[in-house]
């Protein structure tokens, strides 16, 4: 059978890979003193609070099960609406919010909607690996701009600058970013997106842990830059709905009935019970439980990362939201015998039956260097690992 070339260039997802390897090992050493710890996967531990279950279950119990417009709920983008004028202090209408089958499928419309083939995306190296497939998905081009511990592996206006060709078409950020927890200063992203429509370009960014943003100075949404600017964003981190596949998207007023037709054809809509469900992310009983779940992140951060870096596991910067530890393995696997974060990672596996996450996935930067844990687990969990990372180590 043959197969696309569009097919041929997408990687394999190694996040997935190391998992698979992980579940098979975690069945072999079930039922002993150390079963295994999973800290490889970027998914919350906690599940939808009882408003978001009820309400799902009072969707399918009533019937509320057919298709809805493509563009979503009215009720839930207006709430979506609100919620960005509560939380961030800025007015995005509702009218320019599309809700989507998930942060994955917003990416996609998006990129389907701006990317000609061939067109060049800047992003950040390292960065999540399924943001430059979506590129490559629209028959674009990611250009990973290799990046510092000192930029907080993000992007810089110079940088940007400096890798702008004839073929770029714009950049894709994330903020907070997915391996390193580390977001982009806000005068940095308005100078970003100055050199952007300075070149004519489009500035998307990925928002999706915006949610668990711990610091003042970055929990600003880039929204309150510029509305031509277009926001990704998610119910599966902040909002514990993974499993749900829900997010949205918020675009330019003329963006959004060339998302709307695309989203017609393509999905026709997101799950109409896991709307329903998202309406009550947004009572105050469940942002409440949110807010909750958002200071038991930070005091995991804050135990953890010291943790790591007591035991020559360094993490250059500070993650200010998100869940992840972004760490240098280098001088740990060289106490192991092995080389690289790869070996390391399996390695950790094999001997402490603790699952990370090696840095492959994430770009070429320094990568092979660098394993990423997940801090999406109980602080009793993160305790253990502590333990038998250090009696591995020494």
């Amino acid at each position: 059978m043959k197969f696309s070339s569009r097919a041929e260039r997408i990687e394999p997802f190694y996040v997935m890979e190391v998992a698979k390897a992980a579940q098979a090992m975690a069945r072999e050493v079930a039922g002993t003193r150390e079963p295994m710890i999973f800290l490889n996967i970027g998914e919350p531990d906690f599940t939808a609070p009882p408003l978001v279950q009820e309400a799902a279950a009072r969707a399918v119990r009533d019937g509320a099960t057919q298709y809805t417009n493509a563009l979503g709920l009215e009720p839930l983008r207006e709430r979506i609406s609100a919620w960005y004028a509560q939380r961030f202090g800025v007015n995005v209408p509702a009218r320019h919010i599309v809700v989507t089958a998930g942060a994955s499928a917003a990416l996609q419309l998006a990129c389907l909607a701006l990317i000609e083939s061939g067109d060049e995306i800047l992003m950040p190296d390292p960065s999540y690996p399924c943001n430059r497939h979506f590129v490559s998905a629209a028959d674009g081009k990611a250009v990973l701009v290799p990046t510092t511990a000192a930029e907080r592996y993000q992007l810089s206006a110079e940088k940007v600058r400096a890798a702008w060709t004839a073929r770029t078409r714009g950049v894709l950020l994330a903020s907070p970013s997915n391996p390193t927890g580390t977001s982009i200063a806000p005068d940095e992203l308005r100078r970003i997106h100055d050199v952007v429509r300075g070149h004519d370009g489009i500035t998307l960014i990925d928002e999706i842990y915006l949610g668990l943003s711990y610091e003042e100075e970055f929990g600003h949404t880039a929204l309150a830059i510029d509305d031509q600017i277009v926001s990704i964003n998610s119910f599966s981190k902040y909002f514990n709905m993974t499993g749900w596949r829900l997010g949205w998207m918020v675009v330019p007023e003329a963006m959004v009935p060339v998302v709307e037709r695309l989203a017609q054809n393509l999905f026709i809509c997101a799950s109409t019970v896991s709307q329903h469900a998202a309406l009550a992310c947004f009572e105050a009983e469940s942002i409440a439980e949110y807010e909750r779940r958002r200071a038991e992140f930070k005091a995991r951060r804050d135990f953890f990362i010291p943790a790591l870096q007591s035991m020559g596991l360094s993490v250059p910067v500070m993650p200010d939201g998100a869940f992840y530890a972004w760490a240098d393995c280098s001088e740990a696997a060289l106490r192991l015998g092995v080389n690289g974060s790869w070996d390391f990672a399996f390695e950790v596996m094999k001997r402490a039956h603790v699952a990370v996450t090696p840095g492959r996935d994430f770009g070429t930067a320094e990568t092979e260097r660098f394993v990423r844990f997940s801090t999406a687990n109980s602080m009793a969990q993160l305790e253990e690992s502590v333990a038998r990372l250090r009696r591995l180590l020494g």
